[in-house]
């Protein structure tokens, strides 16, 4: 099958990213990256069961506030006075006094709507990002997978200005793809899965592939590990993606 059918087959929570939450490791790695602190006001949008604000309050002294329209996972949050959580769709919700946001949404919609909201909030304030950054932005600062946009934001020339930013280099060839799908997957993965080799391979396959059809890739021949993978995926994955390659 190729590849588009293949995401097509899993449940749209977790492509969304919904039932996805990051575990307290990649948290406090975010956390520092950031360099959250007494005084910030962080805010969590899709929190979830609420670690994130556990931590940003308890470990790090910010006041902490999550957002998520899921009403049983906010009913679970611990709240005190460092900690508030709210049941509301993020489109609405205020977020005037944020210092700090951590959004990792993978929903076209919902980001381009945020990156209008986001654009309008005062000076200084930093937008945290997994793997993908702000639409036509350059990071201001890169810790792939995490990514960090400071208002106002740094527009980009063009996708492979911004591509450029994101994986800090002139070109990508196979071990750069593989090093930062690998960065991708530990930071997102659980210490327990089975699947962070394939998990890093489709990964792997998926960034040399758009880098290739945007004329980033060092050479113009698909290297031989990249033919390897493609094979690996397509034999015993069944999961097809040379067709991508423009």
């Amino acid at each position: 099958m190729k590849i588009e059918e293949y995401i097509s087959s899993l449940p749209p929570s977790i492509i969304s990213g919904q039932e996805v939450e990051l575990l307290d490791r990649p948290l406090r790695e975010i956390f520092r990256f950031a360099n959250l602190k007494q005084g910030d006001v962080f805010y969590h949008l899709g929190c979830g069961t609420g670690q994130s604000l556990t931590i940003a309050a308890k470990e790090f002294g910010a006041r902490a506030i999550g957002i998520d329209n899921d009403i049983d996972k906010i009913s679970k949050i611990e709240k005190d006075s460092k900690i508030t959580a709210r049941c509301e769709d993020i489109i609405n919700s205020d977020l005037s006094d944020a210092t700090v946001i951590l959004f990792w949404f993978s929903d076209e919609g919902v980001i381009k709507k945020m990156y209008e909201k986001f654009s309008n909030l005062k000076s200084g304030c930093k937008v945290i990002t997994i793997f993908d950054p702000l639409p036509g932005t350059i990071p201001n600062k890169v810790s792939f997978p995490y990514l960090l946009h400071q208002t106002p934001f740094i527009k980009a020339k063009n996708l492979k200005d911004q591509i450029k930013a994101v994986f800090e280099t002139e070109c990508i060839d196979f071990t750069t793809a593989w090093e930062h799908a690998e960065r991708y997957t530990n930071a997102v993965g659980s210490p327990d899965a089975g699947n962070d080799r394939f998990l890093t391979i489709l990964q792997t396959m998926m960034i040399w592939i758009n880098a290739r059809n945007l004329e980033l890739t060092c050479t113009k021949e698909i290297p031989a590990p990249v033919k390897a993978y493609m094979g690996i995926l397509e034999n015993f994955f069944n999961i097809e993606v040379k067709h991508l390659l423009e």
